[in-house]
């Protein structure tokens, strides 16, 4: 591959949620990330089901003394995985917008995701089936009541991320002072996006290698599904473009991505992208009171702009207000803000402007 295919190829691994490799390129600027997990009792499950040790893993970055920021990672990635230079080297250095010797970070890693408890764990298919919601009431309960945090300064998410700030800030509206969620729309999941993300259930499901989840090697519909998915979903059309504009050049980034190491588990993939069926905040969005932006950038190919939700939706938000980025061969589409470069000044205008809360 050329240096631009190959630029783009990292950038579509960044997309994907690190999730295909085992060892996350960490930012080199950042203090020591610190690892800590805790274990819910009988926790139950929006489905009804309950699980008897529900484990949350999770990443801090910087002293517990200092202002807590949430931030929440997109599908099939990890808490650890937004250390990465693109997003944490952007933020969580010295003089950077998050600073670590100023602010306690904080990176869950959410229910099915990382190291938390997830169907890999042994329970494969009967693992109990969990939604957005019960993600991000698992976090709620993990910053309160573990890490004993009674206020966020920020609460900041990615993609699937950014849907779960979405619910933060009206769930939990007097947590936070500033919510940004990003790469996300407040609405119910539809359109492409979400038949794009039951192909991937479906594909799995329907391969006869997965056998009702008990597979004794991985479903090979799963990488090609996910690869399909991501390429139709992810990388701005003018940067693939740039990267493929001919036939050879797309075949081999094709063949790069489709050859590519590919970690993790059907089972829990399945789960991921399943548990985003429900997903649909719109209906509270009058109550967040935190000062809210919305950054998405203007190719995303799973929340389009030219249907004018955004747009629509934020009027209804109290101190709400929206970020585009411009598209050009420089973004991602969808995985745009994956890199703060884009946005990292706005957010350090909030955070300088935003009173701050109890």
């Amino acid at each position: 591959m050329n240096l631009f295919c190959k630029r783009f190829f990292y950038v579509w691994v960044l997309i994907m949620g690190f999730s295909l490799f085992e060892n996350t390129a960490l930012a080199q600027n950042i203090p020591k990330p610190v690892e800590g997990s805790w274990v819910v009792r009988d926790f139950k499950f929006n489905s009804g089901e309950t699980l008897s040790e529900l484990t949350l893993n999770y990443t801090t970055i910087g002293n517990p003394s200092g202002e807590p920021v949430l931030v929440l990672h997109g599908t099939t990635g990890s808490g650890i995985g937004m250390a990465n230079p693109n997003f944490g080297g952007e933020l969580f250095g010295p003089g950077q917008p998050l600073d670590a010797n100023k602010y306690f970070i904080i990176l869950p890693d959410a229910i099915g995701t990382g190291k938390s408890s997830k169907p890999s764990d042994g329970l494969r298919a009967k693992f109990p089936n969990y939604n957005y919601d019960d993600m991000v009431t698992a976090q709620y309960r993990l910053v309160k009541e573990h890490l004993g945090i009674k206020h966020l300064r920020l609460a900041i998410g990615n993609s699937m991320g950014g849907m779960q700030v979405w619910m933060w800030a009206q769930k939990y509206p007097d947590m936070m002072d500033i919510a940004v969620p990003m790469a996300s729309l407040p609405t119910e999941m539809n359109s492409r996006n979400w038949m794009l993300r039951r192909l991937i259930v479906d594909s799995i499901r329907n391969d006869p290698e997965w056998l009702q989840g008990n597979y004794t090697k991985q479903p090979r519909s799963w990488q090609f599904a996910s690869v399909f998915y991501a390429t139709a979903t992810n990388g701005g059309s003018q940067a693939i473009a740039k990267a493929a504009p001919t036939r050879a050049k797309a075949d081999d980034i094709l063949d790069t991505r489709l050859k590519a190491a590919f970690a993790g588990d059907a089972n829990d993939h399945l789960y991921q992208w399943a548990s985003s069926g429900d997903y649909n905040p719109s209906a509270g969005l009058e109550r967040i009171t935190a000062t809210l932006l919305a950054i998405n950038s203007a190719d995303d190919e799973r929340n389009p702009p030219e249907n004018g939700v955004l747009e629509r939706e934020i009027k209804r938000v109290k101190n709400g207000k929206m970020l585009l980025i411009p598209a050009s061969e420089l973004t991602a589409g969808h995985g745009t803000t994956a890199q703060a470069k884009f946005w990292k000044k706005e957010l350090a205008e909030l955070l300088q402007t935003v009173p701050k809360g109890n």
